[in-house]
């Protein structure tokens, strides 16, 4: 492939999934996708990171089932408005007609919390701090894109219980600290992390803070949201513990979901190029590709050195020989287009100077390198690989950043950057007709304010209704 993803996106991304063989469409229902296996071996090495950083702030995991009963999924009056347009209810098992309606989970808030009444009793029950690795499914009724947004996603999501608001927004914290260091610092993948605005939070929480990145195209995509729950699910489902005084109270709650296929996506798009895939070395499902340049007098000889240097650097690479009858030019382009960091060249020239040739995928340099010396240059090239792809990812990223002070201006910006932070009246609920207009006027949705600043405008006025504005807000338009 030679596609210009900055100039055509959507195309770029379409023949990319499906070259490289990512996924596969062709499932018997609209918005249900195959993922093959050259993505979810990336993903299940996402999953492996991004859940030891979980754990290491003192999660553990469990499993609660798919199916929520109806009853269940109402009880919090805000969550199930916010929801049930999106369910996907069982009615029947085994041709009989249910007593009552089970929703297949389109997030686990309703399945865990009735669990949480049971165990948490004292004070001393208290942090719990518990993760699921699951599928959720919801009928969107957008348009759907492999792993950008589909019906049935793959995360994890995390759900906590403290006993004070003070240990729940130290979650918080803790949590976007963990998109920082997995998402940007191992997977490269920059973010602004936003304060959602009050009507575009999680249907029952008090605030919603949300990692957004952007594509390529300039248009926004969310990654990890983190909420802040309060007491409305605690309150609704009677999760409550005893003090140290003997006095009940309900417990502080919090959740967080990082969307490991959504996140994939995020991956594709930043890294890729016009040959194809991209991935940092800890992603890539192989990350050295051996080629051997092969004539039929020599072939005994080559392949024998393909697989010393194998056993010198598997322990600690992930490595492949294609050993195929196909051309060396056909595999170069092959394992570019499906991302693979390094790649290895051996012919009878190499094996007789006791050397081989290792190309970088994400630069195109190749270099020549003495068999005795191959392990240490690859660890090298590997965390050269990694930082480069970071720092180009960012320099890019801080490139789409801008401002805007009125509507006019707001527009033009859009279609050159990706996030335009403007003047505001308000993120309370009475900026939503505010930020309807910005909408319907350049198809932008107002992301939040940045968690990280506390600069107010001063003598600015709002962008849409004019009056004085009280915060900084940023406009993207999104996925």
């Amino acid at each position: 492939m030679k596609l210009d993803k900055l100039k055509d996106f959507s195309e770029w991304y379409n023949t990319i999934t499906k070259d490289a063989e990512l996924c596969d469409l062709r499932y018997g229902i609209k918005g249900f996708v195959v993922f093959m296996p050259w993505a979810v071996l990336t993903m299940n090495r996402m999953y492996a990171m991004y859940e030891y950083a979980v754990e290491s702030r003192g999660h553990v995991p469990a499993l609660f089932p798919a199916l929520i009963p109806e009853s269940y999924l109402t009880r919090e009056s805000e969550h199930v408005k916010g929801f049930v347009p999106e369910v996907f209810w069982a009615t029947e098992a085994g041709g009989t007609k249910l007593e009552e309606r089970y929703a297949m989970r389109p997030t686990s808030e309703t399945a865990m919390y009735p669990m949480y009444a049971l165990w948490i009793h004292g004070a001393r029950d208290l942090p719990l701090k518990i993760y699921q690795r699951c599928q959720v499914w919801r009928h969107e009724t957008k348009a759907t894109k492999p792993f950008i947004r589909s019906r049935e996603f793959h995360w994890i999501e995390a759900h906590d219980c403290f006993a004070t608001r003070e240990d729940a927004m130290k979650q918080v914290r803790e949590d976007m600290e963990m998109a920082e260091e997995v998402i940007h610092g191992q997977f490269g993948v920059p973010f602004l992390f936003f304060k959602r605005p009050q009507w575009d939070k999680f249907a029952g929480a008090e605030d919603t803070y949300a990692a957004d990145t952007l594509m390529p195209d300039g248009r926004a995509l969310q990654l990890p949201s983190t909420h802040m729950l309060g007491q409305h699910f605690s309150k609704a489902f009677g999760i409550k513990y005893t003090d140290d005084k003997g006095k009940e109270e309900y417990v502080w709650q919090t959740c967080y979901g990082p969307c490991i296929s959504r996140i994939y996506a995020a991956v594709i798009a930043t890294h890729g190029d016009a040959k194809g895939l991209v991935f940092p070395i800890r992603l890539a499902p192989a990350q050295v590709v051996i080629v051997p340049i092969l004539k039929e007098e020599t072939k005994e000889k080559v392949m024998a050195a393909c697989k010393e240097v194998v056993k010198a650097i598997g322990c600690c690479f992930m490595v492949k020989i294609d050993d195929s009858d196909r051309t060396p030019g056909f595999k170069f382009n092959e394992w570019e287009m499906k991302g693979v960091p390094i790649r290895i060249e051996i012919g009878m020239r190499d094996v007789e100077s006791g050397s081989v040739v290792v190309v970088r995928r994400d630069t195109g340099e190749k270099l020549s390198v003495k068999m005795v010396e191959l392990d240490a240059k690859l660890d090298e090239i590997a965390q050269s690989i990694d930082k480069n792809l970071r720092e180009r990812a960012d320099k890019w990223f801080a490139d789409k950043l801008s401002s805007a002070e009125d509507m006019d201006e707001l527009a033009k910006k859009l279609d050159l950057h990706g996030f335009v932070r403007v003047p505001f009246c308000t993120d309370a609920m009475d900026g939503e007709k505010c930020a309807d207009m910005v909408k319907e006027k350049v198809q932008a949705n107002m992301r939040g304010s940045l968690f990280s600043s506390d600069e107010k405008p001063s003598g600015k006025k709002c962008i849409s209704c004019g009056t004085e504005a009280g915060i900084y807000l940023y406009a993207a338009r999104q996925y």
